[in-house]
């Protein structure tokens, strides 16, 4: 029910009246709960927006989360392979020095990379992300892709071939990998576990070995995309889902110009939709907002990424509205399924040739 339609309750004013401190606190209830999904197995608190920062640099970042941090956000999603671990950590450094709040505030996410997709890696790599983070711990640790690239010990990035393609680690193996991150959870280096990118039947593999189930998956998910069957396998299996790129990532045209196998100029311009168009004015709000508050109140967790202090007050101003059944339904209508994938990974030449490669060739946009 949304708060509107819940103060013009005839229930609710034959029972309490003009009771404003039990109003008060429905309404606080209601927000609460809006903020945050809990976890399993921790029942930590997760916040249900994040703050992305893919494509983002050192130079860039830092200021971008001391001032989202400062905005109210809570939530900091990164990755080895956004090479920016560094700078947010002189943000969080800073902004807990500076007596703006403490670390167990924060929810921080960080991710194996795919050139450390194997168990005798793991703890290389967690040891040096919480180095660059300056904590002794990250509340989520995810396994970024579910495919290894060989490494070059010196760079730590991919080994490629004279031919372009990359050098593929052929022996990935999901469960030997996902039983190290659970000694490093129970060294209290990790608060929770999950994956990111990883298919239905990936998923269901580790499920079926581990002692610790993943708590999250993190995917490309959007109003073109919806993946709809692979959140009702989340939800059956108490997995909490986040949506990266949930505005169709709108600034990765630029990042992929002349990238192999990619066509810029196919990426979707969600924004634009008629539909998302029409509830923003119904609303008065924007369509980032009606997009980010579509995915939210769906219990999906959202990681929009932007630098912009406009732009980051916007995207966290979703808790004071409610789209109608009707309003959702018409943007379930607009999901085109496999055909609204943008990222397929095709951009590292040869990937498609891992046996873990997790999707259907053919299927995203190249």
């Amino acid at each position: 029910m949304s708060v509107r339609l819940f103060l013009r309750s005839e229930n609710f004013v034959k029972r309490r009246g003009n009771n404003i401190s039990y109003f008060c606190r429905c309404i606080h209830s209601l927000v609460r709960n809006m903020k945050y999904v809990k976890l399993s197995q921790t029942e930590d608190l997760m916040p249900t927006l994040g703050l992305g920062t893919w494509q983002a640099s050192p130079e860039v970042i830092e200021s971008t989360v001391y001032k989202a941090l400062d905005l109210g956000y809570r939530h900091i999603d990164t990755a080895f392979n956004y090479n920016n671990e560094e700078a947010i950590g002189n943000a969080i450094r800073k902004w807990i020095d500076n007596g703006k709040g403490t670390r167990k505030d924060l929810f921080i996410t960080t991710k194996l990379p795919h050139v450390g997709n194997r168990a005798s890696d793991v703890k290389k790599f967690l040891d040096l992300q919480l180095k660059r983070l300056q904590m002794e711990y990250v509340d989520l640790y995810l396994i970024h892709v579910p495919f290894g690239f060989h490494c070059n010990p010196e760079t730590l990035t991919p080994v490629v071939k004279s031919n372009g393609e990359y050098d593929l680690d052929m022996d990935t193996d999901h469960i030997s990998t996902w039983k190290a991150m659970e000694e490093c959870q129970k060294g209290g280096r990790i608060r929770n576990l999950g994956l990111s990118n990883f298919n239905e039947s990936q998923i269901t593999k580790i499920i079926s070995a581990c002692t610790v189930k993943p708590q999250v998956l993190q995917v490309e998910l959007h109003a073109y995309f919806q993946q709809l069957d692979l959140r009702k396998f989340c939800s059956d299996h108490d997995i909490v889902v986040t949506a990266y790129a949930p505005l169709g990532s709108p600034g990765a045209k630029d990042h992929f110009v002349n990238k192999y196998n990619y066509s810029p100029d196919a990426f979707p311009d969600i924004l634009g939709h008629p539909d998302v168009n029409e509830i923003a004015q119904d609303h008065q709000k924007t369509p980032a907002q009606v997009l980010l508050r579509y995915l939210v109140q769906q219990k999906v967790v959202v990681i929009p990424k932007s630098t912009s202090e406009k732009r980051l007050k916007e995207n966290s101003d979703i808790y004071d509205f409610e789209l109608t059944p009707v309003e959702v339904n018409q943007l379930k209508k607009i999901d085109q399924g496999e055909e609204g994938r943008i990222f397929n990974f095709l951009f590292w030449k040869g990937v498609e040739n891992h046996p873990e490669y997790p999707f259907k060739l053919g299927s995203a946009i190249n």
